[in-house]
């Protein structure tokens, strides 16, 4: 179904780095949720009310909720996909972030309100009546949930779209929170005994954290998160694959929206190569970035020394000497100054961004002191800067 879907909705439908196929992916699984969402609040209602079950109705309010976030999302994808104006040169892509948060706090706020009505179905039971048909319905429910899930994940994975995965999740959790509604009215066909109130706050509980989770997920671009570990990998190896490029370091990407990003990256050059030769295959290079990664890309010079071998021989020394303190930390910009009397280095010490400044001091101290032992005439130029990976990532 999801690949017949896209096959007649989506023109295009391969080409997914396309802004336009992007906008009609996230356009028809806004359409599809609210079909489905408003299809399931109908039937939940009605079934809640014929067998007075708080739970019942607060999972069908959930599916509303759902459908209103569907609505939100199909708003904020056709206003994400507006090409850059002068206004906002980089696109509008953060739209979609933004729709997704208010889609949390509508969550929440659903959440919220049936949590008060299950605490007070708790203090204040009402009759329950067992009926098969109700239990069917649910049943159907869970069915329409998992395909809704699914179908949102493919799309979401085919696009790499967080508010597809999230909506992903949501669906994920109303299959939980409609099977715990189909548990309290078994147990009470079986037992007399009605846990409708307690599994109600479940119910409720389990929206919330649904909402949190979206909220959390939606933030973290906005405010802006560290480079994805694979990401980061693939621009480092597309950079270095060129000849004239000795290695890479210091990239830092900016998330404009999904699928829309700019980065800036330095590319170590022989020092000995003209720079006119070097600029050129720099100028190849973020030319290629932006036709085969999609991808506007920033790349600064470094030259390194590649021919002496003293230099290469010291920075080797470093590079060993530090992989045996701290194998997730690296140096770059090596450079090596001969006087009379003292050989000053000077580089770059990168560390991960969790490390705090007492941290950071001893490290540099360990490794000027390991350093010395080898030459006494060394003197240390060292800039500690941390890396744009965090630390979760790093070890990855």
């Amino acid at each position: 179904m999801t690949e017949f879907l896209v096959k007649h909705f989506v023109k295009d439908y391969e080409n997914v780095e396309k802004v336009s196929v992007r906008t009609a992916y996230g356009l028809l699984a806004s359409i599809v949720g609210i079909f489905c969402n408003v299809f399931l609040f109908i039937i939940k209602v009605a079934v809640g009310v014929g067998v007075r079950s708080v739970s019942v109705m607060a999972d069908g309010f959930n599916n509303l909720s759902d459908a209103g976030s569907s609505v939100i999302s199909f708003i904020g994808v056709r206003m994400a996909g507006k090409p850059a104006d002068e206004e906002h040169p980089f696109g509008h892509g953060r739209v979609e972030y933004i729709s997704a948060l208010i889609v949390s706090f509508l969550v929440l706020e659903v959440g919220f309100t049936f949590l008060k009505d299950a605490l007070a179905k708790i203090r204040r039971p009402q009759e329950l009546r067992f009926q098969l048909l109700s239990v069917v319905i649910l049943l159907l429910s869970i069915g329409v949930k998992l395909w809704l899930g699914s179908f949102n994940r493919k799309l979401g994975k085919k696009i790499s779209s967080k508010v597809m995965m999230a909506m992903f999740t949501d669906s994920m959790g109303d299959v939980v929170t409609t099977g715990a509604t189909i548990l309290s009215l078994v147990f009470f066909a079986l037992t007399g005994i009605n846990i409708d109130g307690f599994v109600g706050v479940g119910v409720a509980l389990a929206v919330m954290w649904a909402g949190l989770e979206i909220a959390r997920d939606t933030l973290e671009p906005l405010i802006g998160e560290a480079v994805d570990p694979e990401l980061y990998t693939k621009i480092e190896k597309f950079v270095e694959k060129y000849d004239g490029i000795e290695g890479t370091h210091d990239l830092v990407v900016h998330n404009y929206g999904p699928n829309r990003s700019m980065a800036s990256i330095h590319a170590e050059v022989p020092n000995n190569v003209n720079i006119e030769v070097s600029h050129e295959i720099i100028d190849n290079i973020e030319r290629e970035a932006q036709e085969q990664l999609g991808l506007v890309l920033v790349i600064h010079m470094d030259p390194i020394e590649t021919r002496d071998k003293e230099v290469i021989r010291v920075r080797n020394q470093i590079t060993e000497i530090l992989a045996e303190l701290d194998a997730s930390c690296s140096i770059h910009d090596f450079r090596m100054v001969r006087g009379k009397e003292h050989i000053k280095l000077i580089f770059d010490l990168v560390v991960p961004i969790s490390y705090d400044e007492k941290k950071r001091t001893r490290l540099k101290e360990e490794l000027s002191v390991r350093l010395l032992a080898n030459d006494a005439r060394y003197q240390f130029v060292i800039t500690v800067e941390h890396s744009f990976i965090s630390s979760k990532n790093e070890q990855q």
